[in-house]
């Protein structure tokens, strides 16, 4: 940065402040349809609509209705949706098998969307908490997340996804090793287009607990996620993650949580260069939607505030359950 500028009077900053045209030629970020991504929550059932209560506005979706979800985020610009599922208790187990069944949810959803014709890009999770009984991202073998096991489940669980017609896999379990082994069974199946957005630097947060609701793994988690996921007070651990994933074929990276953890999503950028991510997560938008319900914050104006603290710590996109009413505010 510069120490060379003008003393006050001859410089004034609020100069190019003082009128909107002017504001908008200095500009230094942009905030536009095309930097979302909208997460949505997949349902059994027809027609079926389930609220949930700790997110007030976003809803579980059955199959048929997330292909209209679909096709009004791509009527809107948005480019990508995200799938999480919200699997039948029944179904999850300890070797989480349901989570590679071609026919379970996530990759009914993707092949509904596909069937459909809708020109959208379908970004799915690949994490084992939805079909796990004890609601961790990987297998549990006496107490403990097995590293390794959970790999081999979560390779099949990718290529299941990939096969179903997913465009963006993304590796939410934090497992070490996940990337490479993902990225070398994508080759090797002839998914050489599928891309990998690998959650490089996803912290054991405390804003996580409305996304375990929209899911089902609230009851079931057991313990914590800190033997996997990376401590809030960990920056530079954080960035090795990053250069392990892309150096083992991440093509974009995310931050999660995002606003709390901007510092590093600024580093990410600078450092790699990569395509950069972050998640605006479930807690964000809560507090967010909470706060404005009370009268205490106008609700919209921070909803794109908060986005636009994104673009300027360098995020090229950000996922947010914000997606459709900031795409709609953009666009006027």
């Amino acid at each position: 940065m510069s120490v060379n500028q003008a003393p006050y009077p001859l410089s004034r900053f609020r100069r190019t402040r003082s009128a909107a045209p002017l504001r908008n030629l200095v500009l230094e970020s942009t905030l536009s349809v095309h930097d979302l991504i909208w997460p949505v929550f997949v349902c059994d059932g027809m027609q079926e609509r389930q609220a949930i209560a700790s997110m007030p506005g976003v809803e579980r979706l059955s199959v048929d209705l997330i292909v209209g979800a679909a096709q009004e985020a791509a009527d809107l610009g948005i480019p990508a949706i995200c799938l999480f599922p919200y699997t039948d208790p029944s179904k999850k187990t300890e070797l989480c098998e349901e989570a590679w069944n071609p026919d379970n949810l996530s990759n009914r959803a993707i092949a509904a969307i596909r069937d459909a014709g809708v020109e959208i890009a379908i970004m799915t999770d690949i994490a084992l908490d939805p079909y796990n009984i004890n609601g961790h991202d990987g297998i549990v073998r006496d107490g403990v997340i097995v590293n390794d096991e959970s790999v081999e489940a979560l390779v099949k669980m990718g290529l299941a996804q990939a096969a179903a017609g997913a465009d963006i896999l993304g590796p939410s379990d934090m497992m070490d090793g996940r990337i490479g082994a993902i990225r070398a069974a994508l080759e090797s199946e002839g998914h050489v287009n599928v891309t990998i957005m690998s959650y490089a630097a996803k912290f054991a947060s405390a804003y996580y607990g409305p996304f375990r609701d929209a899911v089902g793994a609230s009851g079931a988690l057991k313990g914590d996620k800190k033997t996997y996921q990376i401590d809030p007070l960990n920056g530079r651990e954080a960035l090795r993650c990053v250069e392990r994933d892309l150096r083992e074929g991440a093509d974009m990276v995310m931050v999660k949580p995002g606003q709390p953890y901007l510092d590093i999503a600024r580093q990410v950028k600078d450092r790699f260069g990569a395509p950069t991510f972050a998640y605006q997560v479930s807690g964000e938008y809560a507090m967010i939607e909470a706060a404005a319900a009370n009268g205490w914050i106008d609700g919209d104006k921070v909803m794109l505030e908060s986005l636009m603290a994104f673009r300027r710590a360098g995020c090229d996109g950000v996922l947010t359950y914000f997606a459709p009413r900031v795409a709609r505010a953009l666009i006027g």
